[in-house]
C-alpha cells in the first residue's frame, strides 16, 4: 500500500488527478466503462490475473527488457561538458520487446480484461502504428477480430507497420476527417465503439480517455518503471538522478515514472514535441502551449484556439502528433513534480542519428524525442550522476520519414 500523502495514489474514485481526469462519455458508454472499472479492480486482486499477465510478459513479450550502458553516448557528452560534468547515461530498452515497443505491456493487460468481461471484438486506435501492432498481436494470439482506426496521413508515412497489422490479420481502417492522424482516429474508434458496445472492447494505446483507462493503462505500462528501479540498484547500487521520457499521450513515461514518484531525489523529465517551434504554431506539447480542456473523455492539456475548439498538432514523430496528453502528466506538471521541455522536430533527427552512431541502435523518433534532451542536460550534471532514458521504441518504422528528412532515398 502507498502511503496516505503518496504521490501514487491518484485517481480518486472519480477518476481525478487534481481538477484533471473523469469520465466525460456518451450516456451509451457509461454502463460499459463502469464495468471495466468494476472488472479491473477484480482483476487487480485476483491471483490468477496476475500469474497469467506475468508469465504472458516473461515468455510472450520477453520481459524483462534490458538496462543497458550507453557507454559511448555517455562519453561523447563528457567530451563537450566541463569538467567533472557529464552525466552517465543509461537506456531502459523497450525497443527490444516483442512488437518493438512497450505498447504491447499495455495490450497484454487490456486484452485479458476483454476475456474477462466476455467482448468478442477488439478496436483500437493508432498513430506511429505500435499500438496498432501490438493491438492486432494481442488479438492473433487470443483469436479475436481486430479493427485498427489510423489517420490517412498516418498510414503514408507508417507504411511497414500497417502491412503488419494486415498480416497479423487486422483490418486497418483509414481516416480521413480532421487533420488525419492521432486525434481524429481516436474519434472514429469512440464513434465505433458507441454503436458497437455490446460485443467490443477498445484497447486505448495511452495513458489518457476517460477513467479508468489512464489509471490502468499506467499500472500495465508501470512495469518499465519497477524493473528500472530494481536493475538500476543492481547495477549502481542506487536509484537514478534523472528519468527522461517522451511524452505524446504519455504512456511510456508515466509508466517509468510511477514507480519513482515517492522518491524525491529522483527528478524527472517529461519530453513533449516541439514540431517546426513552439512560436510557429506548428508542434504537439499541450503542456508548453495549451490550455486545460476536455477531449477524448478526459479534461487535460490540449492545443486550442480561443473558442476552446482543438488545434492540430504536428510532429515529425506519429506517435506525439496528439493535440493533448494523459491527465496525469497534466497533473503532474501543475504539481511541479515532473519537468516538461519541449524539443523540436530537426533536434529528435539528430538526436535519432546519433543514437544509430555511437549505440548501433536504431531509436523510434518518438524515443529520439527523449534523447535530444542529453544534449543539454547530460552535460549540466557531474559525472557522478546518472541520467535513465527510456527508449519505448525501435526506428524501423521511421525509416522512410527518416529518409525523406535527410534528403534520402531508399
Amino acid at each position: 500500500m502507498n502511503a496516505p500523502n503518496s504521490l501514487r495514489n491518484l485517481p480518486d474514485e472519480h477518476g481525478h488527478f487534481g481538477q484533471f481526469g473523469g469520465r466525460y462519455v456518451a450516456e451509451t458508454l457509461m454502463p460499459l466503462i463502469l464495468d471495466l472499472e468494476r472488472e479491473y479492480r477484480a482483476a487487480k486482486v485476483d491471483p490468477a490475473f496476475k500469474t497469467q499477465f506475468d508469465g504472458l510478459m516473461k515468455h510472450y513479450v520477453g520481459r524483462p527488457s534490458p538496462l543497458y550502458f550507453a557507454e559511448r553516448l555517455t562519453q561523447h557528452y563528457r567530451e563537450g561538458a566541463a569538467a567533472g560534468r557529464g552525466a552517465k547515461i543509461y537506456f531502459k530498452r523497450e525497443e527490444l520487446n516483442h512488437t518493438g515497443a512497450h505498447k504491447i505491456n499495455n495490450c497484454i493487460g487490456q486484452i485479458l480484461l476483454a476475456i474477462r468481461m466476455g467482448k468478442t471484438r477488439i478496436i483500437a486506435e493508432t498513430g506511429a502504428g505500435q499500438h496498432g501492432v501490438a493491438t492486432a498481436t494481442v488479438a492473433a494470439r487470443f483469436g479475436l477480430p481486430c479493427t485498427i482506426f489510423m489517420g490517412a496521413k498516418d498510414i503514408e508515412r507508417q507504411q511497414p507497420n500497417v502491412f503488419r497489422m494486415k498480416l497479423l490479420g487486422a483490418e486497418v481502417r483509414p481516416v480521413t476527417s480532421g487533420s488525419q492522424s492521432l486525434k481524429d482516429a481516436m474519434n472514429e474508434a469512440l464513434r465505433d465503439w458507441v454503436a458497437t458496445v455490446h460485443d467490443t472492447f477498445y484497447i486505448i494505446g495511452t495513458a489518457a480517455g476517460p477513467h479508468p483507462y489512464p489509471e490502468l493503462v499506467r499500472d500495465f505500462q508501470s512495469v518499465i518503471g519497477t524493473e528500472s528501479r530494481a536493475q538500476m540498484l543492481e547495477a549502481e547500487g542506487r536509484l537514478p538522478d534523472l528519468l527522461l521520457a517522451a511524452v505524446g499521450g504519455g504512456s511510456n513515461a508515466i509508466g517509468l515514472f510511477h514507480p519513482f514518484l515517492d522518491d524525491p531525489d529522483v527528478a524527472m523529465i517529461g519530453v513533449e514535441a516541439a514540431g517546426r517551434g513552439i512560436d510557429s504554431g506548428e508542434h504537439a506539447a499541450s503542456l508548453t502551449g495549451g490550455a486545460p480542456g476536455i477531449l477524448h473523455g478526459n479534461k487535460t492539456y490540449l492545443l486550442q484556439d480561443e473558442d476552446g475548439q482543438i488545434t492540430e498538432a504536428h510532429s515529425i514523430s506519429a506517435g506525439l502528433d496528439y493535440p493533448g496528453i494523459g491527465p496525469e502528466h497534466s497533473w503532474l506538471h501543475e504539481s511541479g513534480r515532473v519537468e516538461y521541455v519541449p524539443i523540436t522536430d530537426q533536434q529528435a533527427l539528430d538526436a535519432f542519428q546519433l543514437c544509430c552512431k555511437l549505440e548501433g541502435i536504431i531509436p523510434a523518433l518518438e524515443s529520439s524525442h527523449a534523447l535530444a534532451a542529453l544534449e543539454t542536460k547530460a552535460r549540466e550534471m557531474n559525472a557522478d550522476q546518472i541520467i535513465l532514458v527510456n527508449v519505448s521504441g525501435r526506428g524501423d518504422k521511421d525509416i522512410y520519414t527518416v529518409a525523406q528528412a535527410m534528403g534520402a532515398e531508399i
